[in-house]
C-alpha cells in the first residue's frame, strides 16, 4: 500500500494551508442572486489536474452550504464522495472518496448556496438609494482570503486558473458586471442572466461580481482598451476625472513596464458599501465611493491628489499583482509596496509640477513610525493562517515597502531598475513570484549582489538609526537598531549613505556594511573653504566647518543622529536656508522620533520647530503642523500651563505662514498651495486662535443658511468644522446639530466624509458619546465609522474608552475581523498616555482578544507606553518649558479659554 493511500481525514485538521496533490486549471462558476431575500445560489465546474492519486479533494470553503458534489474522471466516470466534511476552524471543504482518484484530468461539480452577507467580505450585500428608497445590491471583495465565502475553491494565491463567470437572476434594471466583458446577455422575464468571456489565468482574490444600479461613461485608450467608470445613477460626470487618470496611466505603466495591459476592458465601479479605499480586481477595479467621484463643489485638492493616488495605485496592481502575483501572503509587500511606489511614480509623470515625490516623504515616515515598535514585523512576515493576513496591510506593506523600493532605485540608478522591472515582468507573466525572484532579476540585470544588500531590510524587523560624529576630517558612523520605547535592539544592516557637506554639490554615497565605519571628508573641507572666501575671520571659521546632511532627500530608510558640533552646524544651515525641503523634512522628522524615544530633550525638539516658523514649503510646513499636534498633545498630559503658553507658541510658528496665505483662495493658487491654506487654518482652528474661529463660525453659519454662499470655499470647511466643534458643549449644543444636520442633508460623499471627521472632535465627552452612540444605528454606513474614530477629542478619550467596553460584544458582532474593526481598536486605544491605561487595556482584552487582532492591540498598547515614558522624561524639565516657548512667542495671541461644561 503506498503512502498516499494512507491517508487519513484527520491529516487535513488544523492545516491552514491546501495540500498539493489536486490543483484546479479552469473554473466555470455561475452565481444566481436573490436580492430580495438577500442569499444565492450557485454551481461551479472545476477542471481538476490530479498530480497524485488520493481519495480527499481538499479546497476552501467556508458559510456556504453544499447541496450536490461530484467528480467525473478523464474517462467521464462519474464518482460521488462517500463523505462531504466541513472544517469550519481552518476553512476547508474535504470530499471523501470511496476509491483513490487516478492521477490526471478530472472535473469536479459542486452545486451549492449561501447568504449575502453583511460583513463586507465574499458574496455580501450592499445598498443602494433609488428615488429615496434604500435597495439592495450585491458585490464581492475576495482579499485576501474570502473567494471561499462566495464558491468553494482552492483560495490561496499561487493556484492560478482561468475563470468562466456566468451571473443569473438579474434584475433587467440592474447593471451585472465581472472581471470580463459580457459574451452573452439572455432575458428571462423580469430577470437576465450574463455570460462573462473566459479570463486569463488569475489569482481567486482576484474573482470580482458587482451588481448594481450604475450609469456610466467611457473612453478607449490608443491601445484599444474599453475603460468605464461606473457610478451611482445621475453622477457620472463625477468619474470623469478618474476615468481620465485611468486612461492615461494605462499608457504609463504600459510603456514603463514594457508590457501590455492584458484585459480587453478595464472597469471602475464606485460601491456605497465597502471598506477599503479600493481593490484591485482583475479588469473591475472596485472603489468607496469618495475614492473615484471627484466634485468640482465639494472635492478639496487633497481629495483630488488622493482620488489620483489611489486610481494609479489600483491600475498598477493590474500588473504588479494581477499580472504577476505573490506565491503566499508573506510576500503582500510584493503587490502593496510596489503598487504604493509606482502610483507616485504615475501622478509625478501626469503632474509634476504637485512634486509628489517630495510628499512621499509622508509615506516614508508612516512606515518608519510604525517599524519603530517592538511589535512591529518583517516587511516578508510569515503568514501561516489566512485569517491574520488582514493585519499586515499596513505601513509596513505599503509604506515600508515603497520606501525601500525607492531606496533601492536611487541605490542602482533609474535605468537599470526600470530594465529589471521589465525583465521581471516578462519572466514571471501569468506566474506567482517570491521577494527573492525580484532580487535575482535585479542582480542579473544590474550586476549588485542585490539579495544580500536587501535580504536584511526584508526579513528582520525594524530599521537602523546611524550615530555620526565628527573628528578632524572624518565621519564616524555607527548603526544600532531604532526604537521608540528606547530598547537596545538587534540586527544589523547594508546600509545605502549618501551624505553632502557644505553643498549639494559636494556628494558622497557607499554601503555600510558593518556595525561601525569611518570616512574621510577632507576634500568637502578643503574645497569648501576655497570656494567660499570668505571677506572676515569669523566667516573663515564658518567656511572651514561645512554643514554635514547624511541621507540626502531622505530617500533612506534609517534615522540619523549627529553628535553636537554636526547638529548646530545642520542648524545653521537651516536659519541660512541652504537646506532643501526634503532634507529639513527629514531633519524635523528624525529629531521627533529621537525626543519621543527618550534620546532628544523635549527643549531641543521646540527650539527646532521654532527655526521652520517662515518655511512656505508644503512638506516642511506640514510636518511642522504634525510635529505641533503631536507634541501639544503629550505636553498637555505632562505638565501644567494654564496660560495657554504652548498654544500661543504653536499658533505663533504659524500664524504668519496663514497670514501669507490668507483665507480666500488667490485667482493661480498652485495645487500645493491650496492644501496648504486647508492644513495652516485647520492647526490654528485646533489650537483655538480666536481670530481664525469666530471669522469661521461665521462663515460656517453663512453657509447654514446659505449653501449658495461663496464665503465658504471647499478648502475652508474643515478649519471651520473643526471651529464649530471646539466651541460645541452639552449647554450650547448648536454647533453639533447644525453639523450633523449638515451631514444628513450632504449629498456628496465628500461633504459626509468631511462632516463626520468631526462629529465627535467636541471638547464635551457628552456630546462625544453622542457622536459614538450614531455609529451603532444606520445612519452611518459601516465603513464610515473610521472618519468618526480617527478625530475623538482628547477630552473625550475616557469616554470612548469606555464606550468601546460598553458596546464591545455588539462592535465585534458587526464590524467582525476586518479593516474597520481594526480602527476601533486603535483609535480609541493608542491615544492614552500612562502606564496605569496600559495594563487596563491589556486586562480588558486578556479574554478577548483573537489572532485576527492581536497584532494591531500589542501595537495600541505599545503606543501608549512610549507617550507614557516621554512623559516621565517631560516631567524633568517641566518648570523650564513654559518659559522657554513664551522666550521663544514673538507675537502672544488670544486663544480660546474652553470650558466644556
Amino acid at each position: 500500500m503506498n503512502q498516499n493511500e494512507e491517508q487519513k481525514l484527520d491529516d487535513f485538521k488544523g492545516h491552514h494551508r491546501l495540500p498539493k496533490f489536486a490543483i484546479p486549471r479552469r473554473y466555470d462558476l455561475t452565481l444566481k442572486p436573490n436580492l430580495e431575500l438577500c442569499e444565492f445560489s450557485g454551481a461551479v465546474i472545476v477542471d481538476v489536474s490530479i498530480l497524485e492519486s488520493t481519495r480527499f479533494l481538499v479546497l476552501n470553503s467556508i458559510d456556504l452550504v453544499i447541496n450536490e458534489s461530484y467528480f467525473r474522471d478523464s474517462n467521464n466516470n462519474k464518482v460521488v464522495p462517500s463523505e462531504i466534511v466541513v472544517d469550519n476552524d481552518v476553512e476547508m471543504l474535504v470530499l471523501v472518496f470511496g476509491e483513490p482518484l487516478s492521477v490526471g484530468d478530472g472535473v469536479l461539480v459542486i452545486n451549492f448556496t449561501g447568504v449575502l452577507n453583511e460583513h463586507f467580505k465574499g458574496f455580501y450585500k450592499g445598498t443602494y438609494f433609488d428615488g429615496g428608497v434604500r435597495k439592495n445590491m450585491a458585490m464581492t471583495n475576495f482579499e485576501p482570503a474570502d473567494a471561499r465565502r462566495c464558491f468553494p475553491c482552492w483560495d490561496e494565491p499561487a493556484l492560478k486558473a482561468t475563470f468562466k463567470i456566468t451571473v443569473g437572476n438579474v434584475p433587467l434594471e440592474l447593471t451585472a458586471l465581472s472581471n470580463m466583458p459580457v459574451s452573452e446577455e439572455t432575458i428571462n422575464g423580469d430577470f437576465k442572466t450574463l455570460c462573462f468571456e473566459e479570463s486569463p489565468i488569475m489569482s481567486t482574490y482576484l474573482v470580482a461580481v458587482v451588481v448594481g444600479l450604475f450609469d456610466y461613461i467611457e473612453e478607449t485608450t490608443p491601445n484599444g482598451i474599453r475603460v468605464r467608470s461606473y457610478c451611482p445613477v445621475g453622477k457620472s460626470e463625477k468619474g470623469k476625472l478618474a476615468l481620465s487618470i485611468s486612461v492615461k496611466s494605462l499608457e504609463f505603466y504600459t510603456k514603463y513596464f514594457s508590457m501590455p495591459y492584458t484585459l480587453p476592458k478595464l472597469d471602475m465601479v464606485g460601491v456605497p458599501d465597502f471598506l477599503a479605499g479600493a481593490m484591485e480586481n482583475y479588469g473591475l477595479i472596485t472603489f468607496r465611493e469618495t475614492e473615484l467621484l471627484h466634485d468640482d463643489l465639494h472635492s478639496a485638492s487633497s481629495n483630488t491628489q488622493r482620488l489620483l493616488i489611489v486610481v494609479t495605485h489600483e491600475v498598477g496592481h493590474q500588473w504588479f499583482g494581477n499580472l504577476v502575483t505573490m506565491e503566499w501572503w508573506t510576500h503582500l509587500w510584493l503587490n502593496e509596496g510596489f503598487a504604493t511606489w509606482v502610483s507616485y511614480l504615475a501622478t509625478d509623470s501626469l503632474f509634476p509640477e504637485w512634486r509628489v515625490w517630495t510628499q512621499f516623504l509622508e509615506e516614508t515616515a508612516d512606515g518608519l513610525q510604525l517599524d519603530s515598535l517592538e511589535q512591529s514585523h518583517p516587511v516578508e512576515v510569515e503568514v501561516h493562517n489566512a485569517s491574520s493576513v488582514l493585519e499586515i496591510f499596513d505601513s509596513i506593506s505599503y509604506q515600508k515597502g515603497s520606501s525601500l523600493i525607492r531606496m533601492l532605485k536611487e541605490y542602482l540608478g533609474d535605468d537599470i531598475f526600470q530594465k529589471s522591472i521589465s525583465s521581471y515582468m516578462k519572466k514571471y507573466a501569468y506566474k506567482n513570484a517570491k521577494t527573492e525572484d525580484l532580487w535575482s532579476v535585479l542582480s542579473e540585470e544590474s550586476g549588485v549582489e542585490v539579495n544580500k544588500l536587501m535580504d536584511v531590510w526584508t526579513k528582520q524587523t525594524g530599521y537602523p538609526i546611524i550615530y555620526v560624529k565628527l573628528e578632524d576630517y572624518t565621519l564616524q558612523f555607527e548603526q544600532t537598531r531604532f526604537m521608540s520605547l528606547g530598547l537596545q535592539g538587534e540586527g544589523q544592516w547594508i546600509i545605502p549613505i549618501t551624505l553632502s557637506a557644505g553643498s549639494y554639490n559636494n556628494h558622497k554615497k557607499f554601503l555600510l556594511e558593518t556595525k561601525v565605519g569611518k570616512l574621510d571628508v577632507s576634500e568637502f573641507y578643503h574645497s569648501y573653504s576655497s570656494s567660499s572666501q570668505p571677506n572676515d575671520k569669523k566667516n573663515q571659521e564658518v567656511a572651514e566647518k561645512p554643514w554635514v546632511k547624511v541621507n540626502i532627500g531622505h530617500t533612506g530608510f534609517y534615522r540619523v543622529k549627529y553628535d553636537s558640533v554636526l547638529i548646530a552646524r545642520l542648524l545653521k544651515a537651516i536659519e541660512d536656508k541652504c537646506l532643501s525641503p526634503e532634507d529639513k523634512f527629514g531633519i524635523l522628522d528624525d529629531t521627533y522620533a529621537l525626543c519621543e524615544a527618550g534620546e532628544e530633550s523635549i527643549l531641543s525638539l521646540l527650539s527646532l520647530m521654532n527655526l521652520y516658523r517662515e518655511d512656505l514649503d508644503y512638506i516642511v510646513l506640514t510636518r511642522l503642523i504634525n510635529a505641533c499636534y503631536n507634541t501639544a498633545k503629550i505636553l498637555k498630559d505632562a505638565i501644567y500651563d494654564p496660560w495657554n503658553h504652548l498654544s500661543q507658541f504653536f499658533i505663533d510658528l504659524i500664524v504668519s505662514s496663514a497670514e501669507k496665505l490668507g483665507l480666500e483662495p488667490v485667482p493661480g493658487d498652485g495645487h500645493l498651495n491650496t492644501m496648504l491654506r486647508e492644513e495652516v487654518f485647520k492647526a490654528l482652528a485646533t489650537f483655538g486662535h480666536k481670530e481664525t474661529i469666530v471669522e469661521l463660525k461665521n462663515r460656517f453659519q453663512t453657509y447654514i443658511n446659505d449653501k449658495n454662499t461663496s464665503i465658504f470655499p471647499v478648502g475652508i470647511r474643515k478649519a471651520a468644522y473643526i471651529s464649530v466643534m471646539k466651541t460645541a458643549s452639552a449647554v450650547d449644543r448648536s454647533g453639533f446639530d447644525s453639523l450633523l444636520k449638515l451631514y444628513r442633508e450632504a449629498d456628496a460623499v465628500q461633504e459626509k466624509a468631511r462632516t463626520l471627521s468631526y462629529i465627535a472632535s467636541s471638547p464635551d465627552p457628552e456630546l462625544v458619546k453622542e457622536a459614538l452612540d450614531l455609529m451603532l444605528t444606520n445612519e452611518i454606513r459601516e465603513q464610515d465609522t473610521v472618519y468618526v474614530t480617527a478625530r475623538i477629542s482628547l477630552e473625550g478619550r475616557e469616554t470612548a474608552w469606555i464606550w468601546l467596553k460598553e458596546n464591545w460584544d455588539v462592535i465585534q458582532k458587526r464590524w467582525g475581523q476586518g479593516m474597520v474593526f481594526h480602527r476601533f481598536i486603535r483609535d480609541i486605544v493608542a491615544p492614552f498616555s500612562s502606564h496605569e491605561m496600559a495594563v487596563e487595556v491589556e486586562e480588558f482584552f486578556s479574554s478577548r482578544v483573537t489572532p485576527s487582532f492581536v497584532r494591531i492591540l500589542k501595537q495600541s498598547i505599545e503606543h501608549i507606553r512610549i507617550k507614557a515614558r516621554w512623559i516621565e522624561k517631560i516631567r524633568q524639565e517641566e518648570s523650564l518649558i513654559p518659559k522657554f516657548t513664551r522666550g521663544l512667542t514673538r507675537t502672544p495671541t488670544e486663544t480660546l479659554q474652553l470650558d466644556p461644561k
